[in-house]
């Protein structure tokens, strides 16, 4: 079953606070036999059924998203596993905030989100009914988008800049997750404390697990577009300790070790990672 996955242009004032807005589609359910794993990445996320209802899964906890219904994803240091609620085609409409941004559109601390999926009435309150009504009323799913964004400039708290924080996922991010705590206080000139509470904050977890899940996703990326190159698990002895540390953390954000995650099939959850 083919799978469709494109990226839609971002709106010049959302630039930079987006990482990217996508429509993924399908004329039927993913196979059984696919993980329909997503996994950690980082951001928070903005996910609108059109056709079909989705339900995400971790462990014995279940939440439903009807069509045309927004639901929040929170950052998430744990995957989760995605599928439709029956047989039929399917397409949805996914925006994921900027790392050093996401905080800039919701008004509460995000850790609140940390591994949880919401209904946007749970975290928008009554903006929500009309967003989805207009969302609703029309059929192309552009238009769609085009109402999205505009509700997320709307949203966007344009003085509520934090550049200490901005400045520290950035670092983070171009040292590809190899850098301590320590060395950002050096950089920044504040303490650790203060640097952790930024974090838990703005974005819902630890700088350090943040550096964690930056430095999975430089060898997830890698995997996804090199199968083969999983059983040779010396090729990413450079990202992690030893072979013990990576298996350790790629199975704390995969659920599975790199062996067994290589034999399987994840074509859901790594058609955005293909390059």
């Amino acid at each position: 079953m083919e799978i469709s996955f494109r990226h839609i242009a971002i709106h010049p004032h959302l630039r930079g606070l987006i990482e990217k807005i996508w429509i993924l589609e399908s004329a039927g359910r993913v196979p059984d036999r696919d993980l329909r794993l997503v996994v950690p990445n980082g951001m928070v996320k903005l996910i609108i059924p059109v056709k079909n209802e989705f339900i995400a899964q971790r462990n014995n906890f279940y939440k439903y998203s009807k069509s045309n219904q927004l639901t929040i994803v929170g950052i998430n240091d744990i995957p989760f596993v995605v599928d439709t609620v029956e047989d039929l085609p399917f397409s949805t409409i996914g925006i994921e905030f900027s790392p050093h941004a996401a905080y800039r559109f919701f008004n509460f601390n995000l850790r609140e989100l940390k591994n949880s999926i919401f209904h946007s009435g749970e975290v928008f309150g009554n903006n929500n009914f009309e967003i989805e009504s207009l969302i609703a009323s029309t059929t192309l799913i552009e238009e769609k988008v085009l109402i999205l964004q505009q509700f997320l400039l709307a949203l966007l708290n344009k003085s509520a800049e934090d550049k200490i924080f901005e400045y520290c996922i950035h670092t983070i991010k171009k040292n590809y997750g190899h850098i301590s705590v320590k060395n950002l206080e050096r950089k920044t000139g504040y303490c650790a404390r203060w640097i952790n509470r930024k974090f838990e904050e703005r974005i819902g977890i630890s700088p350090k697990t943040f550096c964690a899940i930056v430095k999975f996703q430089c060898v997830y990326q890698s995997v996804v577009n090199n199968p083969g190159e999983i059983f040779d698990e010396k090729s990413y002895y450079h990202t992690y300790y030893d072979q013990s540390h990576f298996i350790k953390q790629f199975k704390r954000f995969t659920g599975y070790s790199p062996s067994k995650f290589g034999r399987c099939k994840n074509i859901f959850g790594n058609i955005s990672y293909l390059k």
